[in-house]
Protein backbone atom coordinates (compact mmCIF):
# COMPACT_ATOMS: atom_id res chain seq x y z
CA UNK A 1 0.00 0.00 0.00
CA UNK A 2 1.37 3.36 -1.01
CA UNK A 3 2.17 6.03 1.61
CA UNK A 4 -0.59 8.28 0.28
CA UNK A 5 -3.11 5.46 0.62
CA UNK A 6 -2.00 4.81 4.21
CA UNK A 7 -2.37 8.49 5.14
CA UNK A 8 -5.77 8.62 3.48
CA UNK A 9 -6.88 5.53 5.42
CA UNK A 10 -5.66 7.02 8.71
CA UNK A 11 -7.54 10.23 7.95
CA UNK A 12 -10.74 8.27 7.29
CA UNK A 13 -10.35 6.37 10.56
CA UNK A 14 -9.80 9.59 12.51
CA UNK A 15 -12.91 11.13 10.94
CA UNK A 16 -14.97 8.07 11.84
CA UNK A 17 -13.69 8.09 15.41
CA UNK A 18 -14.46 11.80 15.66
CA UNK A 19 -17.98 11.20 14.32
CA UNK A 20 -18.62 8.37 16.78
CA UNK A 21 -17.29 10.41 19.70
CA UNK A 22 -19.51 13.33 18.73
CA UNK A 23 -22.57 11.05 18.72
CA UNK A 24 -21.48 9.23 21.90
CA UNK A 25 -21.70 11.70 24.80
CA UNK A 26 -20.56 9.01 27.22
CA UNK A 27 -17.26 8.59 25.38
CA UNK A 28 -16.69 12.35 25.32
CA UNK A 29 -17.51 12.85 29.00
CA UNK A 30 -14.63 14.58 30.77
CA UNK A 31 -12.30 13.78 27.88
CA UNK A 32 -11.55 17.22 26.43
CA UNK A 33 -9.09 19.93 27.37
CA UNK A 34 -11.38 21.01 30.22
CA UNK A 35 -11.86 18.36 32.88
CA UNK A 36 -14.06 18.37 35.96
CA UNK A 37 -11.54 17.09 38.50
CA UNK A 38 -14.06 16.55 41.30
CA UNK A 39 -16.16 14.31 39.04
CA UNK A 40 -13.08 12.22 38.28
CA UNK A 41 -12.32 11.90 42.00
CA UNK A 42 -15.80 10.48 42.50
CA UNK A 43 -15.48 7.98 39.63
CA UNK A 44 -12.02 6.81 40.72
CA UNK A 45 -13.02 6.19 44.33
CA UNK A 46 -13.31 2.43 45.02
CA UNK A 47 -15.37 2.67 48.19
CA UNK A 48 -18.88 1.25 48.17
CA UNK A 49 -20.78 4.20 49.73
CA UNK A 50 -19.85 7.42 47.92
CA UNK A 51 -21.53 10.81 48.11
CA UNK A 52 -21.14 14.14 46.34
CA UNK A 53 -22.47 17.14 48.26
CA UNK A 54 -22.75 19.75 45.56
CA UNK A 55 -24.38 23.04 44.79
CA UNK A 56 -26.86 23.43 41.96
CA UNK A 57 -25.11 23.43 38.57
CA UNK A 58 -21.92 22.04 40.13
CA UNK A 59 -21.98 18.91 37.94
CA UNK A 60 -23.04 16.44 40.63
CA UNK A 61 -26.04 14.92 38.79
CA UNK A 62 -23.94 14.56 35.65
CA UNK A 63 -21.41 12.34 37.37
CA UNK A 64 -24.15 10.25 39.02
CA UNK A 65 -25.81 9.51 35.67
CA UNK A 66 -22.49 8.68 34.00
CA UNK A 67 -21.52 6.36 36.86
CA UNK A 68 -24.79 4.45 36.34
CA UNK A 69 -24.29 4.09 32.59
CA UNK A 70 -20.63 3.09 32.85
CA UNK A 71 -21.65 0.24 35.16
CA UNK A 72 -24.69 -0.78 33.12
CA UNK A 73 -22.85 -0.66 29.83
CA UNK A 74 -19.78 -2.46 31.21
CA UNK A 75 -17.34 0.31 30.28
CA UNK A 76 -16.32 1.75 33.67
CA UNK A 77 -12.72 2.93 33.30
CA UNK A 78 -11.83 2.55 36.98
CA UNK A 79 -13.73 -0.56 38.10
CA UNK A 80 -14.06 -4.21 37.21
CA UNK A 81 -16.82 -4.49 34.61
CA UNK A 82 -19.35 -7.29 34.20
CA UNK A 83 -22.52 -8.07 32.29
CA UNK A 84 -26.14 -8.22 33.44
CA UNK A 85 -25.82 -5.33 35.91
CA UNK A 86 -28.96 -4.35 37.84
CA UNK A 87 -29.28 -0.95 39.50
CA UNK A 88 -31.75 1.71 40.61
CA UNK A 89 -31.86 5.47 40.11
CA UNK A 90 -33.82 6.95 43.03
CA UNK A 91 -35.43 10.41 42.88
CA UNK A 92 -37.62 12.30 45.33
CA UNK A 93 -40.74 12.02 43.14
CA UNK A 94 -41.75 10.76 39.69
CA UNK A 95 -41.90 14.30 38.34
CA UNK A 96 -38.37 15.01 39.60
CA UNK A 97 -37.29 11.67 38.13
CA UNK A 98 -38.61 12.62 34.71
CA UNK A 99 -37.13 16.10 34.73
CA UNK A 100 -33.71 15.38 36.26
CA UNK A 101 -32.27 11.87 36.67
CA UNK A 102 -34.22 10.28 33.80
CA UNK A 103 -33.49 13.20 31.46
CA UNK A 104 -29.79 13.05 32.27
CA UNK A 105 -29.63 9.28 31.69
CA UNK A 106 -31.40 9.57 28.33
CA UNK A 107 -29.07 12.38 27.22
CA UNK A 108 -26.13 9.96 27.45
CA UNK A 109 -27.95 6.91 26.09
CA UNK A 110 -28.03 6.32 22.29
CA UNK A 111 -31.10 4.46 21.07
CA UNK A 112 -28.87 1.72 19.68
CA UNK A 113 -27.90 0.74 23.22
CA UNK A 114 -31.51 0.35 24.40
CA UNK A 115 -32.88 -3.20 24.34
CA UNK A 116 -36.28 -2.31 25.80
CA UNK A 117 -38.12 0.27 27.89
CA UNK A 118 -41.03 -0.23 30.29
CA UNK A 119 -43.07 2.90 30.95
CA UNK A 120 -45.18 3.87 33.94
CA UNK A 121 -46.72 6.61 31.82
CA UNK A 122 -46.14 7.92 28.33
CA UNK A 123 -44.88 6.14 25.19
CA UNK A 124 -41.80 3.97 25.00
CA UNK A 125 -40.92 5.39 21.56
CA UNK A 126 -40.77 8.84 23.19
CA UNK A 127 -39.64 8.08 26.76
CA UNK A 128 -38.45 11.57 27.64
CA UNK A 129 -42.03 12.85 27.89
CA UNK A 130 -43.22 10.08 30.21
CA UNK A 131 -42.14 8.33 33.39
CA UNK A 132 -39.90 5.28 32.91
CA UNK A 133 -40.17 2.17 35.06
CA UNK A 134 -37.15 0.27 33.63
CA UNK A 135 -34.63 0.56 30.83
CA UNK A 136 -32.91 -2.55 29.45
CA UNK A 137 -29.42 -1.62 28.20
CA UNK A 138 -27.12 -3.68 26.00
CA UNK A 139 -23.92 -4.55 27.83
CA UNK A 140 -20.70 -4.81 25.78
CA UNK A 141 -20.03 -8.24 27.30
CA UNK A 142 -23.16 -9.60 25.65
CA UNK A 143 -25.64 -9.43 28.51
CA UNK A 144 -28.55 -7.10 29.20
CA UNK A 145 -28.31 -4.68 32.12
CA UNK A 146 -31.33 -3.13 33.84
CA UNK A 147 -31.82 0.32 35.30
CA UNK A 148 -34.96 0.72 37.40
CA UNK A 149 -36.29 4.14 38.35
CA UNK A 150 -37.73 4.63 41.84
CA UNK A 151 -39.17 7.60 43.69
CA UNK A 152 -39.06 8.17 47.44
CA UNK A 153 -42.70 9.24 47.58
CA UNK A 154 -43.66 5.62 46.77
CA UNK A 155 -42.68 4.68 50.34
CA UNK A 156 -40.20 2.19 51.74
CA UNK A 157 -42.29 -0.87 50.81
CA UNK A 158 -41.68 -0.25 47.08
CA UNK A 159 -37.95 -0.69 47.67
CA UNK A 160 -38.11 -4.23 49.01
CA UNK A 161 -37.18 -7.53 47.41
CA UNK A 162 -34.52 -6.93 44.75
CA UNK A 163 -30.81 -7.68 44.92
CA UNK A 164 -28.89 -4.87 43.27
CA UNK A 165 -25.44 -4.00 41.99
CA UNK A 166 -25.90 -0.31 42.75
CA UNK A 167 -28.31 2.38 43.89
CA UNK A 168 -27.92 6.00 42.83
CA UNK A 169 -29.71 8.58 44.98
CA UNK A 170 -30.32 11.79 43.06
CA UNK A 171 -30.86 14.09 46.07
CA UNK A 172 -31.25 13.08 49.69
CA UNK A 173 -33.65 10.19 50.47
CA UNK A 174 -35.61 9.61 53.68
CA UNK A 175 -33.79 7.45 56.20
CA UNK A 176 -36.10 4.43 55.81
CA UNK A 177 -35.62 4.38 52.03
CA UNK A 178 -31.86 4.72 52.41
CA UNK A 179 -31.69 1.86 54.91
CA UNK A 180 -33.87 -0.36 52.73
CA UNK A 181 -31.56 0.26 49.76
CA UNK A 182 -28.55 -0.71 51.89
CA UNK A 183 -30.21 -4.10 52.24
CA UNK A 184 -30.78 -4.36 48.47
CA UNK A 185 -27.03 -4.12 47.65
CA UNK A 186 -25.86 -6.42 50.43
CA UNK A 187 -26.15 -9.76 48.57
CA UNK A 188 -24.11 -8.60 45.58
CA UNK A 189 -21.71 -6.41 47.57
CA UNK A 190 -23.03 -3.57 45.49
CA UNK A 191 -22.56 0.18 45.64
CA UNK A 192 -24.53 3.08 47.09
CA UNK A 193 -23.78 6.50 45.67
CA UNK A 194 -25.57 9.80 46.06
CA UNK A 195 -25.45 13.23 44.49
CA UNK A 196 -27.28 15.89 46.49
CA UNK A 197 -27.62 19.51 47.49
CA UNK A 198 -28.07 19.53 51.30
CA UNK A 199 -31.15 21.76 51.48
CA UNK A 200 -32.64 19.93 54.48
CA UNK A 201 -29.88 20.91 56.86
CA UNK A 202 -28.11 18.49 59.17
CA UNK A 203 -30.12 15.30 58.74
CA UNK A 204 -29.02 11.68 59.18
CA UNK A 205 -26.89 12.05 56.03
CA UNK A 206 -24.89 14.72 57.81
CA UNK A 207 -24.27 12.38 60.76
CA UNK A 208 -23.85 9.06 58.99
CA UNK A 209 -22.10 10.13 55.78
CA UNK A 210 -20.48 13.52 56.28
CA UNK A 211 -19.46 13.00 59.93
CA UNK A 212 -19.29 9.19 59.49
CA UNK A 213 -20.00 8.82 63.18
CA UNK A 214 -19.87 5.03 63.00
CA UNK A 215 -16.45 5.01 61.36
CA UNK A 216 -17.53 3.01 58.30
CA UNK A 217 -14.45 2.57 56.09
CA UNK A 218 -16.58 2.19 52.95
CA UNK A 219 -18.01 5.72 53.26
CA UNK A 220 -16.52 8.55 51.18
CA UNK A 221 -17.71 12.06 50.39
CA UNK A 222 -16.64 15.11 48.44
CA UNK A 223 -17.96 18.66 48.20
CA UNK A 224 -18.52 20.08 44.73
CA UNK A 225 -18.92 23.84 44.19
CA UNK A 226 -19.58 26.14 41.26
CA UNK A 227 -15.85 26.86 41.06
CA UNK A 228 -15.19 23.13 40.53
CA UNK A 229 -17.33 23.05 37.37
CA UNK A 230 -15.19 24.31 34.46
CA UNK A 231 -18.24 24.31 32.18
CA UNK A 232 -20.24 26.83 34.26
CA UNK A 233 -19.63 30.37 33.04
CA UNK A 234 -18.54 32.96 35.58
CA UNK A 235 -21.27 35.28 34.35
CA UNK A 236 -23.96 32.68 35.09
CA UNK A 237 -22.41 31.97 38.49
CA UNK A 238 -22.53 35.66 39.43
CA UNK A 239 -26.15 35.87 38.30
CA UNK A 240 -27.11 32.87 40.43
CA UNK A 241 -25.17 34.19 43.41
CA UNK A 242 -26.92 37.57 43.32
CA UNK A 243 -30.33 35.88 43.64
CA UNK A 244 -29.56 33.91 46.83
CA UNK A 245 -29.42 34.80 50.51
CA UNK A 246 -26.49 33.71 52.71
CA UNK A 247 -28.12 30.50 53.97
CA UNK A 248 -29.24 29.36 50.53
CA UNK A 249 -25.85 30.26 49.09
CA UNK A 250 -24.05 27.87 51.45
CA UNK A 251 -26.13 24.94 50.18
CA UNK A 252 -26.72 25.89 46.55
CA UNK A 253 -23.24 27.18 45.70
CA UNK A 254 -20.94 25.29 48.04
CA UNK A 255 -23.01 22.18 48.83
CA UNK A 256 -22.62 22.89 52.54
CA UNK A 257 -24.90 21.57 55.25
CA UNK A 258 -26.61 24.61 56.75
CA UNK A 259 -28.13 24.77 60.22
CA UNK A 260 -30.94 27.00 59.00
CA UNK A 261 -31.95 25.34 55.72
CA UNK A 262 -35.53 24.25 56.30
CA UNK A 263 -35.09 23.84 60.04
CA UNK A 264 -38.01 24.62 62.30
CA UNK A 265 -35.60 26.02 64.90
CA UNK A 266 -32.69 27.73 63.12
CA UNK A 267 -32.34 29.74 66.35
CA UNK A 268 -30.97 26.64 68.09
CA UNK A 269 -27.20 26.92 68.49
CA UNK A 270 -25.50 23.96 70.10
CA UNK A 271 -22.61 26.14 71.28
CA UNK A 272 -25.08 28.40 73.13
CA UNK A 273 -28.02 26.27 74.25
CA UNK A 274 -26.22 23.04 75.17
CA UNK A 275 -24.26 23.15 78.43
CA UNK A 276 -22.48 20.74 80.73
CA UNK A 277 -24.60 19.41 83.61
CA UNK A 278 -24.32 21.06 87.01
CA UNK A 279 -26.08 20.51 90.32
CA UNK A 280 -29.54 22.03 90.12
CA UNK A 281 -31.02 23.57 93.31
CA UNK A 282 -34.09 21.60 94.41
CA UNK A 283 -36.14 24.81 94.26
CA UNK A 284 -35.67 24.93 90.47
CA UNK A 285 -37.37 21.57 89.87
CA UNK A 286 -40.55 22.02 87.85
CA UNK A 287 -42.06 18.97 86.10
CA UNK A 288 -41.40 16.03 83.79
CA UNK A 289 -42.92 16.14 80.27
CA UNK A 290 -43.72 12.94 78.37
CA UNK A 291 -44.54 12.12 74.76
CA UNK A 292 -45.81 8.54 75.08
CA UNK A 293 -44.95 5.68 72.78
CA UNK A 294 -44.79 1.90 72.98
CA UNK A 295 -43.59 0.74 69.55
CA UNK A 296 -42.60 4.33 68.77
CA UNK A 297 -40.12 6.01 71.12
CA UNK A 298 -41.30 7.39 74.43
CA UNK A 299 -39.59 10.67 75.20
CA UNK A 300 -39.41 12.14 78.71
CA UNK A 301 -37.40 15.10 79.96
CA UNK A 302 -36.93 16.71 83.37
CA UNK A 303 -37.47 20.49 83.30
CA UNK A 304 -36.21 23.04 85.81
CA UNK A 305 -36.78 26.79 86.00
CA UNK A 306 -34.53 29.26 87.82
CA UNK A 307 -35.63 32.41 89.62
CA UNK A 308 -35.21 34.49 86.44
CA UNK A 309 -37.47 32.21 84.40
CA UNK A 310 -34.67 30.43 82.48
CA UNK A 311 -35.48 26.82 81.62
CA UNK A 312 -33.02 23.95 82.04
CA UNK A 313 -33.58 20.51 80.49
CA UNK A 314 -31.56 18.38 82.89
CA UNK A 315 -32.24 14.71 82.15
CA UNK A 316 -33.66 12.43 79.46
CA UNK A 317 -35.38 9.08 79.09
CA UNK A 318 -35.84 7.93 75.49
CA UNK A 319 -36.65 4.36 74.45
CA UNK A 320 -38.85 2.46 71.99
CA UNK A 321 -40.46 -0.97 71.93
CA UNK A 322 -40.87 -1.07 75.73
CA UNK A 323 -43.93 -1.41 77.95
CA UNK A 324 -45.28 0.94 80.63
CA UNK A 325 -43.56 -0.99 83.42
CA UNK A 326 -40.17 -0.40 81.79
CA UNK A 327 -40.78 3.32 81.19
CA UNK A 328 -42.23 3.91 84.66
CA UNK A 329 -39.26 2.17 86.30
CA UNK A 330 -36.79 4.18 84.20
CA UNK A 331 -38.52 7.48 85.03
CA UNK A 332 -38.50 6.65 88.74
CA UNK A 333 -34.83 5.65 88.65
CA UNK A 334 -33.76 8.89 86.96
CA UNK A 335 -35.94 10.90 89.34
CA UNK A 336 -34.36 9.20 92.35
CA UNK A 337 -30.87 9.93 91.02
CA UNK A 338 -31.80 13.60 90.60
CA UNK A 339 -33.50 13.79 93.99
CA UNK A 340 -36.64 14.84 92.14
CA UNK A 341 -39.57 16.18 94.14
CA UNK A 342 -42.61 14.00 94.96
CA UNK A 343 -45.94 14.60 96.63
CA UNK A 344 -46.81 13.46 100.16
CA UNK A 345 -47.51 9.97 98.84
CA UNK A 346 -44.18 9.69 97.01
CA UNK A 347 -45.72 10.20 93.57
CA UNK A 348 -44.07 12.04 90.67
CA UNK A 349 -45.89 14.68 88.59
CA UNK A 350 -45.63 14.85 84.80
CA UNK A 351 -47.25 16.38 81.73
CA UNK A 352 -48.27 13.99 78.95
CA UNK A 353 -49.81 14.10 75.48
CA UNK A 354 -53.62 14.11 75.70
CA UNK A 355 -53.63 11.05 73.42
CA UNK A 356 -52.53 9.10 76.52
CA UNK A 357 -56.14 9.36 77.78
CA UNK A 358 -57.39 7.12 74.98
CA UNK A 359 -58.02 3.45 75.67
CA UNK A 360 -57.15 0.77 73.13
CA UNK A 361 -58.44 -2.72 72.45
CA UNK A 362 -55.19 -4.07 73.89
CA UNK A 363 -55.84 -2.66 77.37
CA UNK A 364 -58.80 -1.84 79.57
CA UNK A 365 -56.92 1.22 80.85
CA UNK A 366 -55.41 4.20 79.08
CA UNK A 367 -51.69 4.96 79.09
CA UNK A 368 -52.36 7.83 81.48
CA UNK A 369 -54.16 5.51 83.91
CA UNK A 370 -51.36 2.93 83.68
CA UNK A 371 -48.77 5.56 84.58
CA UNK A 372 -50.90 6.77 87.50
CA UNK A 373 -51.17 3.19 88.77
CA UNK A 374 -47.36 3.13 88.89
CA UNK A 375 -46.96 6.33 90.87
CA UNK A 376 -46.46 8.79 88.03
CA UNK A 377 -49.35 11.27 88.15
CA UNK A 378 -49.64 12.49 84.57
CA UNK A 379 -51.60 15.56 83.53
CA UNK A 380 -52.93 15.23 79.97
CA UNK A 381 -54.44 18.71 79.90
CA UNK A 382 -51.69 20.12 77.64
CA UNK A 383 -51.83 22.70 74.87
CA UNK A 384 -51.07 20.88 71.59
CA UNK A 385 -51.32 23.86 69.24
CA UNK A 386 -48.28 23.12 67.08
CA UNK A 387 -47.83 26.53 65.47
CA UNK A 388 -48.34 28.47 68.71
CA UNK A 389 -46.04 26.05 70.52
CA UNK A 390 -43.26 26.43 67.96
CA UNK A 391 -43.57 30.21 68.13
CA UNK A 392 -43.30 30.08 71.93
CA UNK A 393 -40.24 27.78 71.82
CA UNK A 394 -38.58 30.23 69.43
CA UNK A 395 -39.02 33.06 71.95
CA UNK A 396 -37.27 30.94 74.60
CA UNK A 397 -34.42 30.06 72.23
CA UNK A 398 -33.66 33.68 71.37
CA UNK A 399 -35.18 37.04 72.17
CA UNK A 400 -34.49 40.38 70.61
CA UNK A 401 -31.50 41.01 72.90
CA UNK A 402 -29.86 37.80 71.71
CA UNK A 403 -30.01 36.05 75.09
CA UNK A 404 -31.65 32.59 75.36
CA UNK A 405 -34.11 31.52 78.04
CA UNK A 406 -33.55 27.77 77.67
CA UNK A 407 -30.49 25.56 78.22
CA UNK A 408 -30.15 21.82 77.61
CA UNK A 409 -27.73 19.53 79.45
CA UNK A 410 -25.46 17.74 77.01
CA UNK A 411 -26.62 14.32 78.24
CA UNK A 412 -30.02 14.93 76.59
CA UNK A 413 -28.65 13.64 73.30
CA UNK A 414 -31.96 12.80 71.62
CA UNK A 415 -33.44 16.24 72.19
CA UNK A 416 -30.27 17.88 70.86
CA UNK A 417 -30.39 15.64 67.80
CA UNK A 418 -34.06 16.44 67.12
CA UNK A 419 -33.40 20.17 67.30
CA UNK A 420 -30.91 19.70 64.44
CA UNK A 421 -33.16 17.48 62.32
CA UNK A 422 -36.63 19.00 62.86
CA UNK A 423 -37.77 20.37 59.48
CA UNK A 424 -40.75 22.06 57.93
CA UNK A 425 -42.96 20.06 55.60
CA UNK A 426 -45.30 21.65 53.07
CA UNK A 427 -47.35 24.37 54.71
CA UNK A 428 -46.81 25.66 58.23
CA UNK A 429 -46.35 22.25 59.82
CA UNK A 430 -43.18 20.27 60.58
CA UNK A 431 -42.35 16.88 59.11
CA UNK A 432 -44.02 14.30 61.37
CA UNK A 433 -40.90 12.24 61.99
CA UNK A 434 -38.28 12.12 64.76
CA UNK A 435 -40.23 14.72 66.73
CA UNK A 436 -41.00 13.06 70.08
CA UNK A 437 -38.71 15.31 72.12
CA UNK A 438 -39.92 18.36 70.23
CA UNK A 439 -43.53 17.50 71.05
CA UNK A 440 -43.11 17.17 74.79
CA UNK A 441 -40.84 20.23 74.86
CA UNK A 442 -43.78 22.21 73.42
CA UNK A 443 -46.15 20.78 76.04
CA UNK A 444 -43.91 22.09 78.80
CA UNK A 445 -43.11 25.44 77.15
CA UNK A 446 -46.82 26.10 76.57
CA UNK A 447 -47.44 25.56 80.30
CA UNK A 448 -45.03 28.42 81.07
CA UNK A 449 -45.64 32.18 80.92
CA UNK A 450 -44.30 33.77 77.77
CA UNK A 451 -40.88 35.33 78.42
CA UNK A 452 -40.75 39.12 78.24
CA UNK A 453 -39.97 40.56 74.83
CA UNK A 454 -37.36 42.79 76.38
CA UNK A 455 -35.41 42.43 79.59
CA UNK A 456 -34.33 45.50 81.48
CA UNK A 457 -30.84 46.19 82.71
CA UNK A 458 -29.09 42.95 83.61
CA UNK A 459 -28.62 42.60 87.36
CA UNK A 460 -25.21 41.63 88.83
CA UNK A 461 -26.65 38.26 89.89
CA UNK A 462 -27.98 37.49 86.40
CA UNK A 463 -24.74 38.74 84.82
CA UNK A 464 -22.79 36.34 87.03
CA UNK A 465 -25.17 33.52 86.12
CA UNK A 466 -24.73 34.13 82.39
CA UNK A 467 -20.96 34.17 82.85
CA UNK A 468 -21.07 30.86 84.70
CA UNK A 469 -23.24 29.31 81.98
CA UNK A 470 -20.74 30.39 79.34
CA UNK A 471 -17.94 28.93 81.45
CA UNK A 472 -19.82 25.64 81.67
CA UNK A 473 -20.32 25.70 77.93
CA UNK A 474 -16.58 26.05 77.43
CA UNK A 475 -16.02 23.13 79.75
CA UNK A 476 -14.29 25.08 82.52
CA UNK A 477 -15.06 24.26 86.17
CA UNK A 478 -15.93 27.11 88.46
Amino acid sequence: MQREDILKRISEIEKELSRRKKNDRLASYNSGRKKHKKQLLFHRCKRRNRWVFGGNRSGKTECGAVECLWMLRGVHPYRKNRKDVFGWAVSLSQQVQRDVAQAKILSYLPKSWIADITMLSGRKDSPAGGVIDQIKIKNIYGGISTLGFKSCDQGREKFQGSSLDFVWFDEEPPRDVYEECLMRVMDRRGDIFGTMTPLKGRTFIYNEIYLNQKGNREIWHEFMTWEDNPFLSKKEARLLESALDATSLDARKYGKFSEGAGLVYPEFDESVHVIRPFKIPPEWQEVISIDPGLHNPLSAHWYCVDWDGNIYVVAEHFASGKDIDFHAAAIKAISAKLGWKTDSKGRISALIDSAANQRTLASSKSVAELFCDRGIMVNANVNKDVFAGISRVKTFLKRDNGEPDIYIFDNCVNMISEFKTYFWASGDVPVKRDDHCMDELRYFIMSRPKPPEKRGEVSPVLRDKLRRIKDLNRGRKK
